[in-house]
């Protein structure tokens, strides 16, 4: 099988010209023994583009973006998941110590009328900001955009290694 010296497409051999660009056929070149890898392949052999790549740093919280900064070496998918790690991680520390207070509050007698419906405002309020950021922060990197989160970023870059 014979290859179009243009766009590289594969030419039959008894084909005078290029199926798919047109050019006359001559002397085709062999098919690359190497080719050059597409656009959206990273270095480490993960086979999308850097803004999908991104947007999944997202996808299940901390955890996608735990694992994409062990895979994926490209500088715009590690920002991304280091700062997946740093935003939804935080948002998970901090809703276990929040439970954590009003549980041990309550269970040490600290109980009164007020309790319960602040630890729902907070919890509440955690959830909303959390699924904001989530959208969010999905929406930007798909777009191809380096949203910051203030306060997350700078230390998603030192995460990330810049």
């Amino acid at each position: 099988m014979a290859f179009c010296n243009k766009c590289g497409a594969q030419i039959a051999d008894n084909a005078a010209f290029c199926p798919k660009c047109g050019v006359p056929v001559s002397a085709s070149a062999p098919a690359p023994s190497n080719p050059a890898p597409a656009a959206g392949v990273a270095q480490g052999g993960i086979a999308m583009e850097p803004n999908v790549a991104g947007l999944l740093c997202y996808a299940l919280g901390w955890v996608t973006g735990v694992i994409f900064l062990v895979i994926d070496k490209r500088p715009y998918v590690r920002f991304h998941a280091a700062q997946s790690i740093v935003v939804f991680g935080g948002l998970n520390i901090i809703y276990i110590i929040v439970g954590e207070m009003f549980g041990m509050g309550w269970m040490m007698g600290g109980y009164y009328s007020g309790t319960w419906e602040m630890a729902s405002l907070l919890f509440t309020a955690l959830r909303l900001v959390g699924l904001i950021l989530w959208i969010l922060l999905m929406f930007k990197a798909y777009q191809g955009e380096k949203f910051k989160v203030p306060g997350a970023a700078d230390l998603a870059e030192s995460l990330a290694g810049k």
